[in-house]
């Protein structure tokens, strides 16, 4: 008997089936595709100054004074701008469940608060994945992240990325150290708008059925929108060590060295450090070697701090944050 093809993306009696216990309550669920992505823990968001995303003027050059001698005449001078836009994406998910099959599992809200759980986690890890990696020119809709922004050391920035060696293609890694602030670089949420994820609750609705044009059903919906973007006023406190080869994990003392007198160099590139919240981001294969170093003591710069019911590594008082939407497989930085 043939088997009709599921609904792609809808709730399916199996999958109610997989939310309940024995005794037909929700089920506690082992998220397993959760991410660690520390980063939401520090940045800073900012209302834009556009239904857009937010425009401001950067100094690029000061007045220029002179010495002035006796009945000499001082020229006019004066500072120059220039006007940088950041824009903001929609980032948008819907839930639709069959009424009849949320009611199988005994407890509507219930159920409909764990499903919401899955969409809030799914929702920070494309936000994050576009944070990083995100190009407007391919793909328009989002909004550009950090690493387009100092992808080539070609560019005004060029100081503040510091290229490792070894490095073969797509076979590389990042490590960003990232001064947040209003003044410097900031998450945006276009003007007039919510700042942060936003839930709506449409209640019960008219579902359509993709198999069956013009068959309808009746669902709980809900949508989720989240409208963000990423606005970098003063490109110097961002610094990104790249072409960190996969095979510095294999020498975790010669390795972690390597890592360490870099990010030292990361620090000096930052102003001030004062003047924001820094801190270091990198994926799980990297934090893993530094952590380990810090264990040992063997590097001084490195410590342990503890924190609520955890211990956090920390680099020359700079915390270290695990992001796992940082890849390994980075393309090599010219």
């Amino acid at each position: 008997m043939a088997t009709l093809p599921t609904r792609a993306g809808n709730v399916t009696l199996e999958d109610i089936a997989k939310a309940l216990d024995p005794n037909g309550r929700i089920a506690a669920v082992a998220e397993l595709l959760n991410q660690r992505n520390d980063i939401l823990q520090d940045m800073s968001w900012l209302e834009g100054n556009l239904p857009t995303g937010q425009e401001a003027s950067i100094r690029t050059g000061l007045p220029v004074p002179i010495w002035r001698t006796l009945y000499g005449g001082v020229p006019p001078s004066k500072s120059l701008r220039v006007k940088v836009t950041d824009t903001c994406g929609v980032l948008e998910a819907r839930s639709e469940v069959d009424k009849l099959a949320v009611e199988l599992s005994n407890n509507v809200s219930e159920y409909r608060l764990s499903e919401a759980v899955a969409f809030i986690e799914g929702m920070n890890q494309t936000f994050l994945q576009t944070l990083f990696y995100g190009d407007v020119t391919v793909n328009p809709e989002r909004f550009t992240g950090l690493a387009p922004r100092f992808g080539s050391t070609g560019g005004a920035n060029a100081q503040n990325i510091i290229k490792g060696v070894g490095a073969t293609a797509l076979n590389n890694m990042s490590i960003w150290l990232v001064g947040w602030s209003k003044d410097t670089v900031t998450g945006i949420y276009p003007k007039g708008s919510i700042a942060g994820l936003f839930h709506e609750d449409l209640g019960i609705i008219d579902a359509f059925d993709s198999n069956t044009p013009a068959g309808r059903f009746r669902a709980y919906a809900d949508r989720f929108e989240w409208r963000c973007g990423l606005h970098v006023k003063d490109w110097r406190f961002v610094s990104r060590f790249c072409n960190i080869p996969q095979t510095v994990v294999t020498d975790v003392t010669g390795g972690t060295n390597y890592l360490i007198e870099n990010m030292a160099k990361m620090t000096m590139r930052i102003p001030n450090l004062k003047a924001c919240t820094p801190a270091f981001y990198c994926n799980r294969t990297i934090y893993e070697m530094l952590r380990i170093q810090a264990m040992n003591k063997s590097v001084a710069a490195l410590s342990l701090v503890e924190g609520y019911r955890q211990f956090e590594t920390v680099y020359m008082g700079i915390p270290i944050r695990i992001c796992d939407q940082l890849l390994t497989t980075e393309n090599v930085v010219v």
